[in-house]
């Protein structure tokens, strides 16, 4: 039987280069007021000199989608075939049994922003899942990617644009502080998929970042998701929310109280249906 767990968001989550938040692509305050539609208009040449700050800003990160096939998924909810799924809100996964789920959780708002797989011997592997809206004929992936190889490499890390199965893919070096004072590397792969009127990341981390048939796993997986963008009009880059599966809401609130006594992270099994959300210690 499935468990699930949660991951927190803060100073533990930090430390996982999967979740890095110093290159978590966020709703910038310029674009916050701007309907997604609003910019599907947007002439994507150089800005001219009537433009204001903020509209070039917001062009300077704009590019039409990357022409990738995604007849083999992701796939958009509207075109998705029919397969017994999960359904988290703006994600739909197919259960399978050598996957582990770990939700994303915001420790302030208690609103999950993202899903992790965990997969090979011992979980070496793991692929980060988090889903924003976009404009309905342009990209945001060619300016995410920017700002996580100018964040990264102003850190002392490395980061290299190379061609992946999904279009253009970001794989980094990522730096931080051992235990004894050393600075060391976390190899990642940053995966950006431009939709329709959404945009999906995956991060690769472990072997998955590193190791060919660990990646060839993590991009199978990523091509078996389905994303809801639903209609409401939203700002570029804005998280799309998700949510447990009714099944799962009850187990939910039970495992929350009893997080709340525990400090150790806790474990999660296999992604199937009709789990029970436990913890151990």
């Amino acid at each position: 039987m499935a468990v699930f767990g949660r991951r927190k968001k803060g100073a533990d989550a930090a430390k996982d280069a999967a979740t890095s938040e110093e290159v978590e692509p966020t709703t910038p305050a310029d674009d916050a007021s701007t309907d997604v539609d609003d910019l599907d208009d947007f002439d994507l040449d150089e800005p001219s000199a009537e433009d204001d700050e903020a509209a070039r800003r917001r062009r300077s990160k704009l590019r039409p989608r990357e022409e990738v096939d995604l007849s083999d998924g992701p796939y958009d909810s509207a075109s998705a075939p029919t397969r017994d799924e999960m359904d988290f809100g703006s994600l739909r996964l197919v259960p399978t049994e050598d996957i582990e789920l770990r939700l994303d959780v915001d420790e302030t708002s208690q609103t999950l922003t993202g899903m992790t797989a965990v997969f090979g011997e011992a979980g070496t592997s793991a692929v980060q899942l988090q889903v924003f809206a976009a404009p309905k004929t342009t990209g945001v992936w060619y300016g995410i990617r920017r700002e996580i190889a100018e964040a990264i490499v102003a850190g002392g890390g490395t980061a290299e644009e190379v061609d992946g199965p999904l279009g253009t893919e970001l794989r980094v070096r990522m730096p931080s502080q051992g235990p004894d004072g050393r600075t060391t590397f976390s190899p990642a792969r940053f995966v950006g998929v431009d939709g329709p009127r959404w945009f999906l990341r995956a991060v690769l981390s472990g072997d998955a970042a590193i190791d060919d048939e660990a990646a060839a796993r993590a991009m199978e997986f990523v091509r078996t998701v389905v994303v809801h963008r639903g209609s409401d009009p939203r700002a570029p880059r804005e998280l799309l929310e998700l949510a447990l599966p009714p099944e799962l809401m009850a187990q939910a609130q039970a495992s929350a109280q009893e997080h709340e006594q525990h400090t150790d992270a806790p474990t999660v099994g296999p992604l199937e249906r009709g789990p029970e959300i436990t913890e151990t210690r």
